[in-house]
């Protein structure tokens, strides 16, 4: 598997290209749950096989390099020599993608074809998972969403990762945490889902917003920094289970990008105070040390010009926390249409 260090490209794989499109790669026709049962009584789809369908019912759409990362961090491949696990995981997805199991696509534009293949849930795996008593909230509709969409979710993969990989402090991800904006009524998805960082007594919990320029966007950003307003503005304790406001994290395609973000944000609402706004782009993920990834807009007392400030934070400092998934689960959550047996 290509180390992060190793990736060398002036622009996100995740940016989005012009007239671009995402195409099915998947298995066409029918297929039933009764060849899937089959194929789990003779053994063609194991453990193995579960543990990545877990993950990509997880983060929604993510990539053969994304679940190798994800499963390793999590220490789910240690029977597998550690240069075979990338070619192992690529050989559990087709398997998958097969049996229909899950769904596959890659992107085309004028520039070609995508490198890479983006796995998502399909109808046959939501029936694996309910029989186990695993969460999910996969709909037909989720196959049916825009190129666009699938980067979002993918460079918010990517940042979770990295965090996860990197970062000392790594707590645990909530990739489908949901905010509740009182003046609007109404439930909203941060699109890079919340990153939980802990360092003793210093504790951060960022909720990831991932943006792609894709058409219309800054009416859609627009939007989104609406509800972000209204959620800020009436928090109280232990909404969405927070005891303080959650810090708000901005990921764009590039610091040009950011710097549209910006301008967006400052249009719509004052309150959320610049400091309070946190930057960064898809390719500072690849860095080696996340530390000075993070930057803030800061507004020139002279010129009244806005520029744009790195940050240093000493929660992303490098490490490995070998023990964030220790413990006892505490918080599941219940199927109330499922038997616990």
């Amino acid at each position: 598997m290509i180390n992060d260090k190793e990736v060398k490209t002036a622009v996100s794989p995740f940016a989005v290209r012009e007239n671009e499109v995402k195409v099915f790669d998947g298995k066409e026709g029918f297929a039933s749950i009764n060849q899937v049962v089959f194929k789990m009584d003779m053994g063609y789809i194991n453990e193995l096989h579960i543990r990545a369908l877990e993950v990509v019912n997880e983060f929604t759409f993510v990539t053969s390099r994304q679940v190798t990362q994800i499963l390793n961090k999590r220490k789910k491949l240690e029977e597998i020599e550690v240069e075979k696990r990338q070619d192992k995981v690529a050989k559990l997805l087709e398997d998958l993608t097969k049996s229909k199991v899950l769904a596959r696509y890659y992107f085309e534009s004028g520039t070609g074809k995508s490198s890479f293949r983006v796995y998502g849930m399909d109808k046959l795996g939501t029936y694996i998972l309910k029989q186990r008593n695993i969460t999910t909230s996969w709909q037909p509709t989720d196959n049916i969403k825009a190129a666009y969409e699938l980067k979002r979710k993918l460079a918010g993969n990517q940042l979770v990762i990295a965090y996860m990989e990197k970062v000392a402090a790594f707590k645990e991800v909530d990739a489908n945490i949901l905010l509740f904006s009182k003046k609007f009524n109404v439930k909203f998805k941060p699109t890079g889902g919340l990153v939980k960082l802990k360092d003793g007594a210093n504790e951060i919990n960022f909720v990831v917003e991932v943006v792609r320029r894709n058409d219309d966007w800054q009416n859609m950003f627009a939007t989104k920094v609406q509800l972000y307003a209204d959620f800020i503005e009436n928090f109280a304790k232990n909404d969405a289970g927070f005891s303080e406001i959650p810090q708000l994290l901005f990921v764009g395609e590039d610091v040009q990008h950011l710097a549209e973000m910006f301008r967006v944000i400052k249009q719509i609402t004052n309150v959320i105070d610049d400091k309070d706004m946190y930057f960064t782009t898809d390719l500072k993920q690849l860095e080696e040390t996340l530390v000075n990834t993070i930057n803030v807009f800061e507004q020139d007392e002279t010129t009244k010009k806005y520029k744009l400030v790195p940050l240093t934070l000493d929660i992303l400092k490098p490490g490995s926390n070998e023990d964030n998934n220790a413990g006892l689960k505490t918080d599941t959550k219940f199927n109330p249409n499922m038997v616990i047996e």
